[in-house]
């Protein structure tokens, strides 16, 4: 399985970036999906999540009303819409195929390489 990010780059605050993540080697509709990110210095954090159908989505609360995770299950795509953007958004980004717990919280399985994202003030 592999998971191409893109989409990364700079922006000022308020801006918006798209990032987009290409799955290939599984059977991506099968699977919830998701993003993660790390910024400089601190651990990774979970951004937002999406049902295999893209029926049911989820989002951090730093991010909520900001962002929007969206996939398209017949050309294999994820993406991540990031508007209002902020500087504390400064971070590099992961395209992950998510396992959900018991507890209900959003867990890595697998991990794609990251795309970096800057948002300057």
């Amino acid at each position: 399985v592999q998971l191409q990010a893109s989409g990364g780059g700079s922006a000022q605050t308020g801006g918006s970036l798209r990032l987009s993540c290409a799955a290939s080697g599984h059977t991506f509709s099968n699977y919830v999906m998701g993003w993660f990110r790390q910024a400089p210095g601190k651990e990774r954090e979970f951004v937002a999540v999406i049902s295999w159908d893209g029926g049911s989505r989820a989002y951090a609360d730093s991010v909520k009303g900001r962002f929007t995770i969206s996939r398209d299950n017949p050309k294999n795509m994820l993406y991540l819409q990031m508007n209002s953007l902020k500087p504390e958004d400064t971070a590099v980004y992961y395209c992950v195929k998510v396992t959900v717990t018991r507890e209900g919280t959003y867990e890595g399985a697998f991990w794609g390489q990251g795309t970096l994202v800057t948002v300057s003030s």
